[in-house]
């Protein structure tokens, strides 16, 4: 009889689909459950200045983010931002090859006696208004991710941008009651330390019109709600600029609560308490 096949055992990460190298078993000294939630997150702490409207500052503010580990975060952030493009692609892009090309049944001329070179149809690729070789056909771009995994990589990108460059803001939306005006945003922009020429990102629960209005010639600023916050403005975004009541939000939403089990419908019943849908 052939000897036994060895057994081998494979072991993904959840923020890799790369596979891991094997390696020998070793006795654990604790279960694998507490591993795992030792290792799974950390949680990312920093104290960001709060602004008023005309610059000064008039208190701090704590943000509290779940992180995925340092030797993981990069591929988590990636695999987030990678899964949200391919998701947006249509996927409609089509071309013709040689046989679906309307024509070029008749050969053009005799095969020889001619003193040209040998051609089958007017439709070859190798002439103008023929098919095209290996070109793009429709088809379906989109991956999965896991829900837990795409919140760790936005909470993850959130937490290591606002530990370098973020603010929080006061509720500026009264300061433009009277009509919007792009100037009056722009100098209060830089009040606040921040360059209209380099990119922003600014993160509100609700955006009024008048605000809207007031910063929508801005090219380099992107206004969002938690509706619209997503990971590829975040990473494109130098500075990011929080009101209270977004900060507060994320820290509800993305935040370590120290709790041992996590409710899977936590992200809806926020949204639905935030929102009231």
């Amino acid at each position: 009889m052939p000897p036994p096949l060895p057994t081998i055992s494979l072991s993904f990460s959840s923020s890799s689909i790369f596979l891991q190298p094997l390696q020998p078993r070793r006795r654990l000294s604790t279960s694998p459950s507490t591993l795992v939630k030792k290792s799974a997150v950390r949680s990312e702490l920093a104290t960001l200045p709060v602004l008023s409207f005309s610059g000064e500052r008039v208190g701090e503010a704590f943000f509290d983010l779940k992180a995925a580990p340092l030797d993981t975060a990069r591929a988590v952030v990636h695999r987030g931002l990678i899964t949200d493009q391919q998701n947006a692609r249509r996927g409609t892009a089509s071309t013709l090859t040689r046989g679906e090309v309307r024509g070029g049944g008749k050969k053009p001329y005799p095969q020889k006696k001619t003193g040209r070179a040998r051609r089958g149809s007017q439709r070859t690729p190798l002439r103008p208004g023929g098919g095209v070789v290996f070109g793009p056909k429709p088809r379906d771009w989109s991956i999965k991710i896991n829900r837990k995994e795409k919140r760790l990589a936005l909470s993850t990108a959130i937490a290591s941008a606002a530990a370098a460059d973020a603010l929080v803001v006061e509720d500026f939306g009264d300061q433009f009651r009277g009509g919007p005006k792009t100037r009056d945003f722009v100098a209060a922009m830089r009040r606040w330390g921040l360059d209209p020429k380099k990119k922003s990102m600014f993160l509100m629960m609700e955006v009024p019109d008048n605000v809207r209005l007031s910063c929508r010639n801005i090219g380099t600023l992107k206004m969002l709600t938690p509706r619209t916050l997503n990971l590829f403005d975040v990473l494109n975004s130098e500075k990011l600029v929080f009101t209270k009541d977004s900060l507060d939000y994320l820290n509800a939403m993305y935040g370590d609560r120290g709790s041992s089990e996590e409710d899977d419908d936590e992200e809806e019943q926020v949204f639905v308490a935030v929102y009231g849908t």
